[in-house]
């Protein structure tokens, strides 16, 4: 890499490092203020709450990561064109396209950093961010669902009328084994609940019903512990979830929600594909930044500043829009999340090829 290079990437990295460490450390005392009530009202340490922030920044850090690589790109990009130094650059030869080689390696490094805390890393640490917000922070977590379906093996359904999460415990449950077209077992229990102690089900007044052809067989008995592919976190709160599994949790949970059969299925793929899509959208919009603010204004670099925000403000729109949409089922989930993505890149081609530089 050329002295140009170093200075540009350098300015670009620090930039973005001092724009996130700005607006994660704002949105860290807006939350702790939103928060006080609740850490006093459990009387928390300070080190439970500073152990809280320690895998909340992070998780904040890579929320705006996109944006910030955006507005660190305008600034830096109008400061040296305020500073008459992209004149320079080009008057000796270089060519707009060999000067944006410096700022896209500093987006990719931060898109490939970016991918790999997304994929791994932050979601473990989302894993204590959500559990110690939904104990002192959320509203007790009831389970109010009734008539409970899942598949819980290829050959296995499961069915209960309610569920106690508080109590770990079942009502009317039935099981069914069924190959084919053909039911091998019924078994159905008044009650069902969790034995923490050997990590089993306990059926209450249960009756099975097991067929041979055109024979049936019937047993009965007041208590019986199994094992079943059903666990009580299955029926805990979901808040955050998508948040703190990696990549290949999201997978196998994903797949185990094809197998049950959930509504919920979604929420879990636009989580996934999103974090494809973020680095990408950190390239895009270092592509954009950079041809917007490369332009020397009388004004100064102001309206520049005021534009980046602007045109960040839009993608925030038409991000949230995006996911929604998928979330919603209305469209192919992997199309709906790219959408900001492929919109702002033909903004990009068009402003390559229309905006004088």
């Amino acid at each position: 890499m050329k002295i140009l290079d170093l200075y540009i990437l350098k300015k670009f990295l620090g930039t973005f490092f001092f724009v996130v460490l700005l607006l994660v450390s704002i949105v860290s005392v807006i939350d702790y203020t939103e928060k006080n009530d609740d850490f006093l009202e459990h009387q928390l340490e300070g080190a439970q709450i500073l152990s809280y922030y320690v895998n909340f920044i992070p998780y904040v850090a890579s929320l705006i990561t996109p944006i910030t690589v955006f507005i660190a790109v305008v600034f830096v990009t109008s400061k040296l064109a305020g500073n008459t130094e992209i004149i320079a650059i080009l008057s000796s030869g270089i060519s707009f396209r060999r000067m944006l080689l410096p700022y896209m390696i500093g987006a990719m490094f931060i898109a490939a950093v970016s991918f790999l805390l997304n994929g791994w890393v932050i979601p473990n640490a989302n894993k204590e961010r959500i559990a110690f917000e939904i104990k002192y922070v959320k509203s007790p977590f009831y389970y109010d669902e009734r008539n409970i379906h899942m598949k819980i093996s290829p050959q296995a359904y499961a069915y209960m009328e309610s569920y106690n999460n508080n109590a770990d415990v079942g009502y009317r449950f039935t099981l069914e084994k069924i190959e084919g077209n053909q039911m091998l077992e019924k078994i159905s229990a008044r009650r069902i609940e969790w034995d923490s102690t050997t990590s089993k089900w306990r059926l209450k007044q249960w009756k099975r019903h097991t067929f041979d052809g055109m024979q049936e067989s019937i047993d009965s008995g007041n208590e019986m512990d199994t094992t079943l592919n059903i666990h009580p976190k299955d029926f805990g709160s979901t808040y955050g979830m998508y948040e703190t599994l990696t990549l290949s949790e999201l997978n196998r949970h994903i797949s185990l929600l094809r197998e049950r059969g959930a509504n919920d299925i979604p929420l879990y793929q636009v989580e996934k594909y999103i974090r494809y899509m973020s680095p990408f959208t950190a390239i895009i919009l270092t592509f954009i930044g950079v041809i917007m603010s490369a332009r020397k204004s009388r004004g100064g670099s102001g309206f520049q500043i005021a534009m980046g925000f602007g045109i960040a403000f839009l993608f925030i729109i038409f991000f949230i829009f995006a996911r929604s949409i998928a979330e919603a089922n209305t469209m192919n989930p992997i199309v709906a999340v790219w959408i900001p993505n492929i919109i702002f890149s033909f903004i990009g081609l068009a402003l390559y090829k229309f905006v004088p530089r």
